[in-house]
């Protein structure tokens, strides 16, 4: 029996128009009455899925940053802030790669030292709490996680640029224009594994949705592992299962043959 489900955002559940499926709201109160507890795992920040769902009367987990934040009720688990000094190396590197903006991803908030505006517009649609500064050497924060946006060369250019990093930072491709830096051992699937000891649930009773790269391990993670019509190649090589696109509902779909409906 399935006792937790979790759900990437961005090309799962939300559509292309970055909406919640219609109906979401009364399956999210019919799973909670069968007893099954529904995650919300994202590479956005807490801040910004927690006003995505501020309309719905929850008790939601949220696995944000990738798994480097995870939250449920008023406890907060950090799973490995990263190191100053590290941060700091990548921070320089970066900024010597052209095209390619960075945020700078905190417990408190985003920061962001670029005055793109294309770039800035983009990143305020995964970072709420987003704040300008001067310097990113100077923000004062646990840093989970550090988003690098690169809209022309992502995977040709600033991936393999990144990638000298590769033995001290978990890296992994988020989207087509997003890459992401966390820590070694930081990713959705140990969040879900976090999860998982705490609920005493295994991963024959964990099901989850995903459609890029981040969500890899995550699908590692569940007996119950569905790659969405619209995932990348590899996504769909290390599922279990597929389902339709996000724009096609694929999560609600199957969701509803689960509870039978």
């Amino acid at each position: 029996m399935v006792k937790l489900i979790a759900s990437d955002m961005d090309g799962t559940l939300l559509n292309s128009q970055k909406k919640l499926p219609v109906g979401f709201e009364s399956m999210y109160r019919r799973l909670r009455d069968a007893g099954i507890y529904f995650v919300v795992a994202s590479g956005r920040q807490f801040y910004t899925l927690e006003k995505e769902f501020a309309h719905i009367d929850h008790d939601m987990f949220f696995i944000a940053e990738n798994g480097g934040y995870i939250k449920w009720g008023k406890d907060v688990q950090l799973l490995k802030p990263m190191k100053t000094n590290n941060v700091e190396k990548l921070i320089k590197h970066i900024r010597s790669i052209e095209g390619a903006d960075i945020v700078l991803c905190g417990k408190e908030g985003a920061y962001v030292e670029s005055r793109n505006e294309r770039f800035l517009a983009e990143a305020r649609l995964y970072y709420h709490r987003c704040t300008f500064v001067e310097d990113l050497l100077t923000v004062e924060d646990d840093v989970l996680k550090i988003a690098v946006n690169d809209f022309h060369n992502l995977e040709s250019t600033t991936l393999k640029s990144v990638q000298v990093f590769s033995d001290q930072f978990q890296i992994s491709t988020s989207s087509s224009i997003w890459l992401d830096v966390m820590p070694i051992g930081v990713n959705k699937g140990e969040a879900i594994k976090f999860l998982q000891n705490k609920l005493g649930i295994s991963d024959e009773e964990t099901m989850v949705f995903g459609d890029y790269l981040n969500d890899y391990e995550m699908l590692e993670a569940a007996a119950y592992s569905y790659a969405m019509g619209n995932a990348h190649d590899d996504i769909k090589k290390v599922a279990r299962f597929q389902t339709k696109t996000n724009d096609e509902d694929g999560v609600m779909l199957v969701l509803e043959e689960l509870l039978g409906a």
